[in-house]
């Protein structure tokens, strides 16, 4: 067919006719010139043509698959089934990314003008040419992922206020039948990927509420979904987002039928009588335990037909009395036959979780030498800093790991486990041990005071239980690894993984809201309510802390009392969801976050949430906080955010890096501080790693083989989302979901390419 000059990455798409009809398109860099029509056809000897049209048809499929593959590098959440977080694409490489630029910015408006800003933690995907995006408020877009116009938008809130944290889309195909799968609330919705518009045939008018099929009355519970499901042929497996206090859901793993909305199979992740783990939970457990829920994602080993979950922590996390017992399969990796549902293995990464220490991202499916052999694997990534790395098939760890005796737990009724389990190979990638050599120092009083708060802790290291005189937490509940999760680069066997260390502190009381607000008036009960279960996140003062923890004050200039309180009802972002706990008494959290103090009749009888009866309750009063000086200063030394790249073969690590700068806090001519962020990286074979997450508001490239800072952009907000990367017509792209400023609250989608 002769030689071209042109770059196959330049494809421009050409009209292949025979006789005048057209056939499909192709590259033109694969095909310069491909137009035939009857007389020219006339003039081929027959012998050439019968060898020319196998060759002309071969050559053509290639052309084609190889565009169709092209506009599919993104096409799945964290970019593939097996969650790797890898681009093939290298167009973008080291020695080129210096020239990228802004290629357009596509502004979300589906927040009001006057709003609060959003955190979009969106991974858009890319499906032949289109993007497809949900923003801050759950909307869902459609977007020309080469000029960043709009196709499409979906309201899954019908009008209602609506929002929570969506991290992306789930894309199905069956012919011509395509779809965007995606929830909104409580619910599952099918659209059609060319309008948006919900297909009638799904479950109900195109939605299916996700509270059917789990322990409690689907009217009173409320199941929200925050990472997309996964699909394996015509199912689509999803986990979900429950409470994290006492009353939580169980959160239970189902497969739905793509097309029906069918539920499929469900796989009981707190074991029901008879079931493998039942014996872990003390009796009937199953029927007032919660949590223990996959909220961050999983991953497929398409070829063999298994599905692995990274599921959380029981509820309560702070306090098991009522849950005696190793509880399978919490914090536990579990690898299912994605057809059935079918138990084949697990690995329980910590026993009897008292830290809310659940696994907070996808396990990587990897593959790492041994003895010169390749050996397909799971690393799991974790919040207090480990990566665990096992046989896929059989589970078997693939480096030493030791169960080791820990601190035991002082709370009443409490029975902590006596061992965790301590992989010795990779070393930790978060820092797991303070001591007060660690403690900042900005001005004298300010260190007086954390040192003090320090030495009245109880603190012996990682695995200290909560205690009544309050326990330091080191990486602490949004250290370590968070929901972003690592990245593997298959040609180095690296993975690449953004940790955060952020010490906090448990502060542990034994409460009993009912008898403490008998005889206070509605207001004062918000007041106790609010001072119980919402001041460590919200501040006493109500100011939050931006743009994790938002601010409350002002609120009836934002929100409706009734949108305020379907939002606490269901919860959202970190927040977990309180509609067991404000039963009853909706009007005095309403009166006081709504400052109406004027509200002055008595309260007689509350509700807590259901626990086992007659068990206690105690409760974490500064979870999710940060240990920090009164100034509000951290209270330990940077960095407190790093990169790190890790050879699973080895175990040993090929480099780690400060990731983020607080620039006044910073020490003069020192190494830049590192920033806590949420968002993962992604990898290249450009031999690239970019990555945003940061509270600077910067969006950055690194050098894989050094750590090596290439470029940066400043971005209109801070991308608490991870990046994607995507080919179109011959051109890739970066792009990645940033949150709302003051100017546009409801955020945007920027995307990069060379010029």
């Amino acid at each position: 067919m002769g030689k071209t000059s042109r770059s196959v990455n330049n494809r421009e798409m050409v009209k292949v006719r025979f006789t005048g009809r057209i056939l499909f398109p192709v590259p033109s860099a694969t095909i310069p010139i491909m137009i035939f029509n009857t007389r020219v056809l006339k003039k081929i000897r027959f012998k050439t043509f019968v060898i020319l049209i196998p060759v002309v048809a071969f050559v053509l499929f290639v052309g084609y698959q190889t565009r169709q593959d092209d506009d599919r590098t993104w096409s799945i959440y964290k970019a593939d089934a097996e969650s790797t977080s890898y681009s093939k694409l290298s167009q973008i490489n080291t020695g080129n990314v210096g020239l990228l630029q802004p290629a357009w910015t596509f502004s979300l408006k589906d927040m009001a003008a006057t709003g609060r800003p959003g955190s979009s933690e969106c991974n858009p995907i890319i499906v032949d040419g289109v993007m497809y995006a949900t923003s801050a408020k759950h909307w869902v877009y459609a977007v020309n992922a080469e000029t960043g116009e709009q196709i499409w938008s979906f309201d899954p809130f019908a009008g209602a206020e609506g929002g929570g944290v969506s991290r992306g889309v789930t894309y199905w195909e069956d012919a011509e039948d395509k779809r965007i799968l995606v929830t909104g609330g409580d619910q599952l919705f099918a659209l059609d990927a060319r309008t948006g518009r919900p297909i009638p045939e799904f479950g109900k008018n195109g939605a299916v509420s996700m509270n059917v099929g789990l322990r409690d009355d689907p009217e009173s519970i409320s199941v929200i979904p925050t990472s997309p499901g996964i699909v394996f042929k015509n199912l689509l497996i999803m986990g979900a987002e429950v409470s994290e206090l006492y009353g939580a859901q169980p959160g239970y793993i189902r497969a739905y039928d793509c097309r029906t909305g069918k539920l499929v199979w469900t796989f009981h992740s707190i074991p029901l009588p008879g079931e493998p783990g039942y014996e872990t939970w003390p009796p009937d457990a199953h029927k007032y335990a919660g949590g223990v829920n996959d909220w961050a994602g999983m991953s497929l080993d398409i070829k063999r037909g298994m599905v692995f979950l990274a599921l959380g922590s029981p509820s309560y996390d702070f306090y098991g009395a009522d849950r005696k017992g190793s509880n399978l399969y919490g914090n536990s990796v579990v690898a299912l036959d994605a057809a059935t549902g079918k138990y084949i293995w697990h690995y329980q990464i910590v026993h009897h979780d008292l830290w809310d220490y659940d696994l907070p991202a996808p396990p990587n499916l990897v593959t790492v030498v041994r003895d010169g052999k390749e050996i397909d694997a799971v690393a799991q990534v974790t919040k207090h800093g480990f990566v665990f790395v096992f046989n896929r098939v059989t589970g078997e760890p693939l480096f030493p790991i030791e169960e080791r005796k820990v601190p035991v737990s002082h709370i009443p009724g409490e029975e902590s486990w006596p061992t965790q389990p301590y992989p010795l190979k990779p070393k930790p990638f978060a820092r797991q041990i303070m001591t007060e050599a660690d403690l900042t120092h900005y001005t004298a009083a300010g260190h007086d005071s954390i040192l003090k708060k320090f030495r009245s802790m109880r603190y012996e290291g990682l695995f200290t239980p909560p205690d009544l005189k309050g326990t330091l937490m080191l990486p602490g509940t949004r250290g370590g690894a968070e929901w972003g999760g690592a990245a593997y680069d298959p040609a180095s066997h690296v993975l690449f993984v953004k940790s955060n260390d952020s010490p906090e502190i448990e502060s542990m009381q034994k409460v009993d809201v009912e008898k403490e607000t008998q005889n206070q008036t509605v207001f004062e009960q918000g007041k106790s309510i609010y001072m119980t279960y919402c001041v460590s996140c919200h501040g006493k003062d109500k100011n939050g802390d931006e743009p994790t923890y938002p601010s409350l004050i002002g609120l009836r200039n934002r929100m409706t009392r009734e949108a305020a309180l379907d939002k606490i009802k269901k919860g959202g972002g970190k927040m977990p969801a309180f509609a067991s706990v404000i039963k009853g008494k909706e009007k005095g959290i309403v009166a006081f976050l709504y400052e109406r103090e004027q509200n002055s009749s008595k309260v007689t009888k509350m509700e807590t949430g259901q626990t086992k009866a007659g068990a206690d309750k105690y409760l974490n009063l500064t979870a999710y906080g940060h240990f920090r000086d009164p100034n509000g200063n951290p209270a330990i030394k940077p960095p407190w955010g790093t990169l790190n790249a890790i050879n699973l073969s080895t175990g040993d690590y090929e480099w780690q890096i400060p990731l983020g700068n607080d620039e006044a806090r910073q020490e003069k001519g020192g190494p830049e501080t590192g920033q806590e962020g949420s968002a993962g990286p992604i990898v290249t074979a450009g031999g690239l790693v970019f990555i945003g997450g940061t509270r600077d508001s910067k969006f950055r490239a690194f050098d894989k083989s050094d750590g090596k800072l290439l470029w940066q952009s400043a971005l209109p907000g801070v991308a608490n989302a991870t990046a994607c990367t995507y080919m179109v017509k011959g051109k890739q792209y970066v792009a990645v979901s940033v949150g709302g400023n003051k100017t546009n609250p409801s955020g945007f989608i920027v995307a990069y390419k060379i010029p």
